[in-house]
């Protein structure tokens, strides 16, 4: 799965990588909501570091893990954004939902 998970309670940290699309997304959002759920972080991160490509779904990804963490207490945090995904995500706006960080590669 393009998407694995570390940490406990406090911080979690989701390390996504490949493609996001709607064919991805899906087993993304339910593998990190299952955790969410279980856990109740205070922080979730979303690290990008390792996603070659973003459509409209990554964005949904990103919006539906900040209504979640809302319900639950917690924050996000989206970080290692490739350039052309994090203009995506600072032209939808996410950047008032969430803590956006942009790749130190270029």
């Amino acid at each position: 799965m393009p998407v694995s998970i570390e940490g406990t309670n406090e911080i979690i940290i989701a390390y996504l990588s490949g493609e996001i699309d709607h064919h991805t997304a899906r087993g993304m959002r339910e593998k990190i909501d299952r955790e969410v759920r279980a856990q109740k972080p205070s922080l979730l991160v979303l690290d990008f570091s390792s996603v070659s490509f973003m459509d409209s779904s990554g964005i949904g990804l990103v919006m539906g893990r900040y209504k979640l963490l809302q319900e639950t207490g917690g924050a996000l945090s989206v970080v290692n954004v490739p350039k052309n995904a994090y203009k995506i995500m600072t032209l939808a706006g996410l950047q008032s939902l969430a803590s956006i960080t942009e790749t130190e590669k270029r």
